[in-house]
Order: structure tokens, then C-alpha cells, then sequence
């Protein structure tokens, strides 16, 4: 699951700023091998003109990676699916969930001799494919049970980063 809170950005001069989002997808095998289902949740404060073009956006249709490339790896999507999406996007501690459908919470990983909490960062020099340098923890919770799309992944790698596709 990733979740979104645009700072700043636009489609064409639609202002998407401030909008929050989560993606959520699972795939039986490595992603480019295909059968994905998926969902896309757009936050209920966002107009209807924003849900449009975040679901053009996120679903690929209108081009740009890494949706663009995403997109072709579905069997099932489900979306926009218009709920309310609390967030907190803090560094270390971030979260986002939707009542009653999905949890997530990272929480930093911690030093083995003192249990403080540890600044680890993974960065892609050359540029990564979603990011290009993350705040890496574990997943305290990451949970979702809609539809088909449902799955646990606690205690395992999470990624918090800052993104800019300009694409």
C-alpha cells in the first residue's frame, strides 16, 4: 500500500494540491508478471474535479511512471473509491488509514543495543523508480480487507519518502 499527500502539483491547471490518497495493490508473483488486483482511494475532501484527474493520474491513462508502467499489470482495480483518509506524514512514525477497510503505520527501525530509534535512509543516486531517497522502518500495521484485495504485511520493510514526478 502507498499512500499519498500531494504537496504541490497539477494537471494541466487543476490544482491537486493537499488531496490524500492511498494505492493499494497485491499481485501473486513479482509485479511484472501481471494478475494484480488493486484500488485506488481518493479522500472524500477532494472535488470532484480533482478525483478525476488523480484517477487518470494514478491509473495511467493520461502517461507517466510509474503508473504508466503499472497499469498494464492488473487483472482487477477497483476505483476511485471516494473515502475518508486520515494521515500523518511525519518522518518517522508515518500513517494513514481508512475506518473499517486499511491500517498502516511505520515506525523507524531501532538500534539493537540501545532501542533508539534509527535514521536509515535508502537513495538511488541515478533515481529510483518510485523514489529517490526513503526513510526506511517497518511496518508497525499494514492491513487491508476490501473485496478481494485483502492482506496483513506487519513487521516488514516500509518506505516513507518525498517524491517529485513531474511527468
Amino acid at each position: 500500500m502507498i499512500g499519498f499527500f500531494v504537496k504541490e502539483g497539477h494537471l494541466n491547471k487543476l490544482d491537486l494540491a493537499g488531496v490524500k490518497i492511498v494505492f493499494a495493490a497485491s499481485w501473486p508473483k513479482a509485479i511484472h508478471q501481471g494478475n494484480g488486483i488493486g484500488a485506488l482511494f481518493i479522500d472524500s475532501a477532494a472535488s470532484p474535479a480533482q478525483v478525476s484527474a488523480l484517477a487518470s493520474i494514478l491509473s495511467g491513462q493520461i502517461g507517466g511512471m510509474p503508473f504508466e508502467a503499472l497499469a498494464g499489470t492488473f487483472t482487477e482495480f477497483e476505483g476511485p473509491i471516494i473515502k475518508s483518509i486520515v494521515m500523518d506524514t511525519s518522518n518517522k512514525h508515518a500513517s494513514f488509514s481508512i475506518e473499517g477497510i486499511l491500517e498502516v503505520a511505520q515506525t523507524p527501525l531501532l538500534n539493537p543495543m540501545n532501542g533508539e530509534d534509527q535514521n536509515v535512509h535508502i537513495t538511488y543516486p541515478d533515481g529510483g523508480f518510485f523514489w529517490n531517497d526513503g526513510i526506511i522502518g517497518t511496518t508497525k500495521a499494514m492491513t487491508i480487507d476490501h473485496n478481494t484485495l485483502v492482506f496483513q504485511h506487519v513487521g516488514k520493510f516500509a518506505a516513507k519518502a518525498n517524491v517529485s514526478w513531474a511527468n
